[in-house]
């Protein structure tokens, strides 16, 4: 018997796992091959798709020649515009959780295309092989029309997204008179920064297995997802199917990074073959098809900031291009933030979009932040050499106390703590101020520093908790795990709420028909889950204590709820531990098997509505260039993140490390580097989109500061994956300015920008 309890009392929390370096509970599966990823599962009698792309960018399909390839044993079928049946779709502009305002792309629907590498056609065969072979056989007939994928040439074409993305803040009105008090300080700087597009490339493929069970149109739907119950609402509203004909199941991702927030278009195709031909269908896409999506965008940002002769920031004006789809207006938060971190009272932000012939971007991790923050961690560097003050003490004249854009204080901030303790670990007082001053050996030493901000956020989530009278304790929610750890910090939060060893509890995630929850993403499902996670135990805990209090000559008569505490499988009395009653005598006295819970959490709207909450981190980094080549190393990181509670200083820790990792990765190397003669990425695999080896991470040091907030959630938890990440590009490029003394405006920062 279940029942769904929203604000059960407080309740003591343990803290024999919560803060603690616990190993991951899902190690030993996913070292054994044991854990399963969407297209691993060999459901038996199996097709499988292969998608054929768009080689042209725009323009329209005039044929498609299957029957040749049809005439080849073992091949099934073909899908594309011209055969595939009307589908529900529910209407034009449905969208999923994470959808940008406008029409979402409806694969083979129509003969029109929008994008290179648009999917044209699904060939399905009865052996992977075969399908491949098949599908480089089918002969389509394209018409190509004019297309333009070069966001330079749209730079007078700018428009205001608006408010059709629900999830983007657009950015805060003005505030003071920035123009003015620019053209009055005496310290000014004025620069674009610049990236282009850049792919998510997780390590596992998007893929999707879709199990026909045989019985009407009940499919098993193993997807690569950041979000399980997402996907599921998508399939539903396309094939108007019920949530029992969609079961979707995502227990373990390879990497996400945002490129699984969306449904992918493979999830589609499975879908709709295993439902027009009732047989099982997998759909895997390649390296190459990987970067037929969605991806960071190409933005160009324009910063203007000046300082007086103490310092002090007088202006701060952050305005940015960014690319969109021809079919979606996706927009982030790229100035936003500009307005939060520092002590500015005359600031203007703004931000545009403009079409090209691409897909839809789509986030990637630290959406916004990423870029935006690069670009004004690098203007405010310059600026501080104008002012002539040194990089760490600008920042600290400059520290915001309060948020200027909402004008409300912040919920917690440890950035000072950040700076100091990132500064005495690294060696920061050594530093020699001038460029090119410090040397080793033949190379040229640079030693520079930012500054990262993330918005703490919980979102909505529901769990289901289930002991049984052995005592062992089962906590499930739909949410992923897509490497950060959940299945661990779920169950350290459930093993210390219920007082029970780590041991005796099991996390069970990825599966629509566990209690619902959101996408994984924004650094939010530590707070979301892990509170419903909290709440459900506790849920739990009242039925226990109210079992125990059935018991004859029980301790606990009388005893409210928030007078307990559950402690090494025992419930207590707080005034008199002595009163104690083991969990596994009570279960036993009741007679039942197993006793539930079903519970929600969500935020506490009232109380964290005055503030402002974000999670904050300090980079310290030094880089070594050898003049002649002009190839740099970063051989030092020291990354100091104030992020409320751990759960896992362990998994948090190696969060940051892959933070910092992706940091040097979005600073030296990553670029999806578009010919747009065919507008198409030419570098669409592994050995061309350049990312770290072993070779390219030396030291990083990271600093998990310690900081307290109980208005964020009652865990205390902000989220570690994205702020961690920031900052690390843009002190890389700082510190190449200090070593080289050249300034590299558009990233990657290459051996050739050095020179």
């Amino acid at each position: 018997m279940s029942q769904t309890i929203a604000n059960p009392p407080d309740i003591h929390l343990g803290t024999e796992y919560f803060g603690k370096p616990v190993n991951r509970v899902d190690g030993p599966a996913k070292v054994t091959g044991a854990a399963k990823y969407a297209a691993e599962f060999n459901v038996p009698d199996l097709y499988y798709g292969v998608v054929v792309n768009s080689p042209i960018t725009v323009g329209k399909i005039i044929k498609i020649n299957s029957a040749p390839i049809l005439r080849i044993p073992g091949v099934v079928q073909v899908f594309s515009h011209e055969n595939v049946p009307t589908l529900a779709w529910r209407d034009k502009n449905y969208k999923d959780d994470i959808a940008p305002g406008g029409s979402p792309f409806r694969p083979l629907h129509e003969p029109n295309i929008m994008f290179n590498m648009q999917p044209v056609a699904l060939v399905v065969a009865e052996t992977y092989e075969l399908a491949r072979y098949a599908a480089s056989l089918l002969e389509i007939e394209y018409e190509a029309t004019a297309h333009q994928t070069n966001l330079e040439f749209k730079r007078k074409d700018g428009f205001h997204p608006g408010k059709e993305k629900s999830s983007w803040t657009p950015p805060p009105p003005p505030r003071g008179n920035p123009k003015e008090a620019y053209e009055k300080a005496p310290h000014q700087h004025e620069a674009e920064y610049i990236h282009l597009a850049q792919h998510n490339n997780p390590m596992e493929n998007f893929a999707t297995t879709a199990e026909w069970l045989g019985d009407g149109k009940k499919l098993n739907i193993y997807d690569k997802t950041q979000g399980a119950p997402n996907v599921q609402k998508y399939i539903m509203n396309i094939f108007g199917l019920s949530k029992e004909e969609a079961h979707v199941v995502s227990r373990y991702t390879g990497g996400g990074f945002g490129s699984g927030l969306r449904p992918q278009h493979q999830v589609f195709m499975a879908v709709l073959a295993a439902l027009e031909l009732k047989h099982s269908v997998r759909v895997s896409l390649t390296r190459e098809q990987m970067f037929s999506f969605g991806h960071r965008p190409h933005i160009l940002q324009t910063l203007k900031v000046a300082a007086d002769d103490t310092g002090a920031l007088q202006s701060l004006q952050h305005e940015t291009l960014s690319e969109t789809s021809q079919f979606e207006n996706f927009t982030e938060m790229v100035v936003n933030w500009s307005g939060v971190l520092y002590q500015c009272e005359n600031v203007k932000l703004d931000y545009e979009l403009a079409k090209i012939d691409v897909y839809t971007p789509m986030d990637m991790r630290a959406p916004g932040a990423a870029s935006g923050s690069f670009a004004l961690e690098c203007a405010l560097d310059e600026l501080s050499y104008k002012a002539g003050r040194d990089p760490l003490e600008f920042r600290l004249l400059n520290y915001a106390d309060t948020d200027l854009n909402e004008k409300k204080p912040f919920s917690s901030k440890k950035l000072r703590e950040c700076y100091h303790q990132g500064a005495a670990k690294f060696g920061w007082d050594k530093r020699s101020p001038t460029p090119r001053s410090m040397r080793d050996g033949d190379l040229l030493v640079g030693w520079g520093m930012a500054t990262g901000i993330w918005d703490a956020g919980q979102k909505k989530a529901a769990a289901k908790a289930s002991l049984t009278a052995e005592g062992h304790l089962t906590v499930s929610s739909a949410t992923n795990d897509i490497g950060t750890g959940t299945y661990t910090v779920m169950a350290q939060i459930a093993a210390d709420t219920l007082g029970l060893p780590l041991t005796d509890v099991k996390a069970v995630l990825g599966d629509t028909t566990l209690p619902e929850a959101p996408v994984q993403g924004g650094s939010a499902t530590a707070a979301s889950v892990g509170m419903a996670v909290q709440t459900v135990c506790k849920a739990l805990g009242e039925k226990l204590l109210k079992l125990a209090q059935k018991m004859d000559k029980s301790p606990l008569k009388g005893i409210d709820f928030e007078n307990v505490q559950f402690v090494d499988g025992q419930i207590r009395a707080n005034e008199d531990i002595s009163k104690t009653v083991a969990i596994k005598d009570v279960l036993a006295a009741s007679g039942e098997d197993k006793l539930e819970a079903e519970a929600t959490a969500s935020p506490d709207m009232l109380k964290q509505a005055p503030y402002s909450k974000h999670a904050h981190n300090a980079v310290f980094v030094e880089v070594k260039v050898d003049e002649e080549l002009g190839t740099l190393h970063v051989t030092r990181v020291v990354n100091a993140v104030a992020a409320g509670r751990i759960v896992n200083p362990k998994t948090a820790r190696s969060q940051v490390l892959g933070s910092v990792v992706w940091g040097i990765s979005m600073a030296l190397m990553e670029e999806s580097v578009m010919d747009h003669n065919f507008g198409r990425y030419m570098n669409h695999d592994l050995a061309e989109y350049h990312i770290p080896v072993h070779a390219d991470v030396h030291d990083i040091d990271v600093i998990l500061v310690e900081e307290e907030d109980d208005i964020v959630n009652p865990l205390g938890i902000k989220g570690i994956g994205e702020v961690g990440f920031l900052g690390v590009a843009a002190a890389i490029a700082n510190a190449a300015y200090h070593a080289t003394g050249k300034r590299v405006r558009h990233l990657p920062v290459s051996l050739d920008k050095l020179l």
